[in-house]
This record gives structure tokens, C-alpha cells and sequence, in this order.
């Protein structure tokens, strides 16, 4: 059996010694006391119990006391809107039927949009509302007209769990939260590898740990905003911290991406003007698209331009995307000319196989955050937004852990070293690739 609870709540805690006198005759009876402190539950099933025709419940309130939780937005309690109820079995279907029709259209359904509240459904049976409590206490009795198991609930229609978020996207604090401390746990794994490794440490090496400190402190904000902004409506200032951590995260991806295409640092410690140039194309570019994300996400649609705005922001993000790729299509081009006369045909062989899977990494991930999530966004149910953001999170991860693992510092790295004796077994294999890719 499923009953839906509420959309929203207003998170009040009950604090009630509740005597539930459930008596089918004077002699078949079952008492049951139960104490709930501080419980912000929208429904809360006490017991089940089978009645026969002119069976009697009889429910003793001895006492109750209700809070508003701390950070909540309202100012007052109902108790009209707090009360307990019984569902036969048979109803339950129909129930069910309610709420989520609710659900589906939450504007239509007799209170205002406020949400579904089986307080006042048809198929329960009242048996009483906090509001009727007076100080001493009450005792109630209701009489079982049509035989059944009964289901004993008590029901907190104020507006379910308080939230500002989308139904969709309502796991999205602990998402971020989780995803934040993974890239935490990965920079540690990266610091001490560097450490280890400080011989073969390249400036890159550096770089690659400040995108991945920025990517970790832009999810921490992530997480920090999505949770102010389900409690109370605001970011508290948490969406600025978003922004200028996601600025330096953007940034520092893409001018990776290009360094490491070029093979700056641990290839060659220049970079040719050329790849200057991309650097310089790049970076400005990035700082528009972040502005303009900023735009975008504060006004929303609303504003005036908001569309123009956005089909902006894909036109910069799609030149940066371009952008990136070729320094990796020079790198290759540089490594199969080399092979050809400096005599390291095994060296340049592995360089080419190593740098060929870079690009095609790079065009996979791109292609995929930026087209195949927007892809699956539009054919997912408005109630799991959130499977996108875990998608394109674990593509994003799946991307850095194959570019540090091959990239780490490490003497004579595999991928970038290889010995004399291999030169001569790797030379036709090299004839071979000519032409490939």
C-alpha cells in the first residue's frame, strides 16, 4: 500500500502521548500507547486493525504540543490542518488514485495548489483534528460501519516537506555533496602523487591540481546552494561562491585541455604561437560564457533577451569546444612527421596512440555534456532532472580519471617513455599507422 504525502511541508514537530483504544468489542481489544517527539512526518501509520460491522476506535489525546522547525518561513501553525484519520483496505486504491492525480496536477485540487491532504479525502474516515484538542487532552470515539482492516494515520497537511527545489531536482543536495567529496579525496590522491613524484613533477602537474581543487570547491557550493535554496528559497550567497568557483573550474579545464594537446611541460617546455593564439581565443571566451551563465541563471526567463542570451552562450561554447581541438590535431600531426626523421619510431608510436585517445576522449566528453545530456533531459519525466546531473557527473569523472592516470608524474611514464630496445620492434608498426587517423 502506498498513500502519497504532501508535495511540501511546513515541518512542524509534534510532541503527543497518543493512547489508541482500537476495540472491535468490550471484550476483542488491543490498547496501544505511543509517544512521538519531534517528528516533521507528513504521514505516520500507528497500527492496523481488523473491525467488525459497529466495531468502536476510540483515540485518547492526553497531550500535544507543535513547533515551527527552525528555518522555516512561517510564522504560524494550523492544527486545523493536523489530525488523524482511518483508511480501510479497500480505500487505499482510491487513495492512491487521489494522490497522484494531486501530484500531476497540483493546481486542481481544492486547496489552492497547497497539495494533496488525506485529511480531507472522501474514502478516509475523520476521527479527529488537533484543533479539537482542548489543553486537558480529548478522548474520541468513532463507530466501523463496513467491516475491513483499518489503517490508523496521522496526517500534517501543512504543505508536506518545505522546499523551493523542483520535484526533480530535490536530490540534488546530496548528489553534489557526494560528488564534492569524491573530487576532495581525488586532489589529496593527486597532492600525494606529486609529492612521490616531485622529480618528474611538471608545471602541468600543477595546474591539473588547481582544476581539480576548483572543481571540488565549485561542487561543495553546488551542494551548499541547492540545500539553502530547498529550505528557504534563497542561496544565502552560495550561488555567488557557485559562480566565481565554476568561473576558475571552466577556465582551467579548457586551458588543460590545450596545454596538455600541446604537450607543454612534459613534451616541450614552450608553447609555439600558434597554440599562443588558441590560449588567447579561449580564455577571454571562457569569461563571456561565464558571465552570460551567470545572466542567464539569475534572471531566468523572465528577462528580456533571456533566449538570445542563451543561444549566445552555446554559440561561445561551441567555439571553445572547436577550439580545443587543435593543438591535439597538431600534436599528432608533429608526432607522425617526427617518426618519419628522428629515428624514434616505438617513442613517437605510443605519443600517437596516447595522444589519438586523448582526442577522441575530448570530443566524446564534450559531445556528451553538452548534446546527449541535453538529449536526455528532454526525454526524462520532470521527476528524475536529477538522473541528468548524475550522468553527466559520472562522464565528467570518467574524463579526469583517464587524463590524470595517463598524464600523472611518474619516471618514464609508459605512455611517454620508451627504451632503445624498443625502437627497432616498433618501426614497421610505425610504417604501418602511416596514414592512419
Amino acid at each position: 500500500m502506498h498513500v502519497r504525502s504532501p508535495a511540501r511541508s511546513m515541518g512542524t514537530s509534534l510532541a503527543a502521548a497518543v493512547v489508541l483504544l482500537l476495540l472491535m468489542r468490550a471484550a476483542d481489544a488491543e490498547i496501544r500507547t505511543t509517544l512521538i517527539l519531534s517528528d516533521s512526518r507528513p504521514l505516520i501509520l500507528f497500527e492496523q486493525f481488523g473491525f467488525e460491522r459497529g466495531g468502536k476506535a476510540t483515540l485518547s489525546i492526553r497531550r500535544s504540543v507543535w513547533n515551527l522547525r527552525p528555518g522555516s518561513r512561517r510564522t504560524a501553525v494550523d492544527p486545523s490542518l493536523m489530525g488523524f484519520v482511518l483508511i480501510s483496505g479497500n480505500q487505499f486504491p482510491r487513495i492512491n488514485n487521489e494522490s497522484a492525480y494531486a501530484a500531476a496536477d497540483p493546481g486542481d485540487n481544492g486547496d489552492g495548489g497547497a497539495g494533496y491532504c488525506v485529511l480531507t479525502s472522501e474514502y478516509a474516515l475523520p476521527v479527529l483534528r488537533l484543533s479539537d484538542v482542548p489543553p486537558g487532552g480529548v478522548t474520541t470515539t468513532v463507530t466501523i460501519d463496513d467491516p475491513d482492516e483499518y489503517a490508523v494515520l496521522f496526517s500534517n497537511c501543512q504543505d508536506g516537506v518545505e522546499t523551493d527545489l523542483p520535484v526533480g531536482l530535490r536530490p540534488l543536495p546530496t548528489i553534489y555533496t557526494a560528488v564534492s567529496a569524491v573530487y576532495f579525496a581525488f586532489l589529496a590522491a593527486w597532492a600525494c602523487a606529486c609529492v612521490r613524484h616531485r622529480a618528474t613533477a611538471e608545471r602541468i602537474h600543477a595546474v591539473m591540481g588547481a582544476l581539480l581543487l576548483f572543481k571540488a570547491l565549485k561542487m561543495a557550493c553546488a551542494a551548499e546552494d541547492s540545500w539553502y535554496v530547498e529550505r528557504t528559497g534563497t542561496p544565502h550567497g552560495w550561488d555567488v561562491a557557485f559562480y566565481v568557483f565554476g568561473f576558475f573550474k571552466g577556465v582551467l579545464l579548457f586551458t588543460v585541455i590545450i596545454l596538455i594537446g600541446t604537450g607543454w611541460s612534459f613534451l616541450k617546455p614552450y608553447l609555439q604561437e600558434r597554440e599562443k593564439n588558441v590560449l588567447m581565443i579561449v580564455i577571454p571566451l571562457q569569461v563571456i560564457e561565464n558571465l552570460l551563465l551567470v545572466v542567464i541563471g539569475e534572471t531566468g526567463p523572465t528577462g528580456q533577451g533571456w533566449i538570445v542570451l542563451n543561444q549566445v552562450f552555446l554559440l561561445v561554447d561551441v567555439i571553445c569546444c572547436c577550439a580545443v581541438f587543435f593543438p591535439i590535431i597538431w600534436s599528432i600531426r608533429s608526432m607522425r612527421e617526427a617518426s618519419k626523421t628522428d629515428g624514434k619510431a616505438a617513442l613517437n608510436l605510443q605519443k600517437l596512440t596516447l595522444f589519438k585517445r586523448f582526442y577522441l576522449l575530448v570530443v566524446g566528453y564534450l559531445y556528451f555534456t553538452r548534446i546527449i545530456a541535453s538529449a536526455f533531459l528532454a526525454l526524462l519525466s520532470y521527476k528524475y532532472q536529477w538522473g541528468v546531473n548524475v550522468a553527466v557527473e559520472a562522464a565528467s569523472f570518467a574524463f579526469y580519471l583517464f587524463v590524470f592516470y595517463n598524464f600523472h608524474p611518474v619516471e618514464k611514464n609508459p605512455y611517454l617513455y620508451i627504451g632503445d630496445a624498443e625502437e627497432d620492434d616498433a618501426a614497421e608498426r610505425e610504417m604501418d599507422n602511416e596514414g592512419g587517423f
